[in-house]
């Protein structure tokens, strides 16, 4: 089974997608704007303008509500080489972080890039999307790596194949070598 067919995964996508939206939707209805109008395209245009001053999930939600006018694909999500997608997926990374309760810290920033590469994996290298996508679940549930650990898990996948990559489905099946 491939990472991206597992419930894990699927899980832990689902659960940032859902955040991403809730954190939209309460945005727009602290701005008096309704969704599915108009006004809610031109609230995705305004917090696009400078994302600094927005939440990372708020960005994200923006982004979801608009199209890239040169791939037809959802703002920041179309294929790398998209001159509007890769600066729209740029944004995403100028926004604010604020780590929650309980936390080490960093684990929000954690969130945000895994999140980012997993929800737009085309857009990565499989190497990339291995090491985020495999510690994404575990950074949710409020896990962080330390450095030396991260450091491993990098070195032991720039050792595999990009076919043994996708079959990685929690660190733990990282092969010690």
């Amino acid at each position: 089974m491939r990472r991206v067919d597992h419930p894990r995964f699927i899980t832990a996508v689902q659960r940032i997608e859902d955040s991403i939206d809730a954190a939209w939707q309460r945005f727009c209805a602290d701005s008096g704007v309704h969704q599915s109008t108009p006004e809610e395209r031109e609230l995705a245009e305004v917090v696009l303008q400078d994302t600094s001053e927005f939440g990372w999930r708020v960005v994200d939600g923006a982004l979801k509500q608009l199209t890239c006018p040169e791939c037809g694909s959802g703002l920041g999500a179309g294929p790398a080489g998209c001159t509007s997608c890769d600066r729209a997926n740029g944004f995403r990374f100028a926004a604010r972080e604020v780590d929650r309760p309980d936390v080490p810290a960093g684990n929000e920033h954690a969130i945000r890039v895994a999140s980012a590469v997993a929800r737009t994996r085309h857009r990565y290298s499989p190497r990339a999307r291995a090491g985020y996508e495999l510690l994404l679940p575990d950074l949710l549930d409020g896990v962080l790596p330390t450095t030396p650990q991260a450091q491993r898990a990098k070195h032991l996948i720039n050792r595999l194949s990009d076919d043994e990559l996708e079959q990685l489905i929690t660190p733990a099946d990282l092969p010690v070598c």
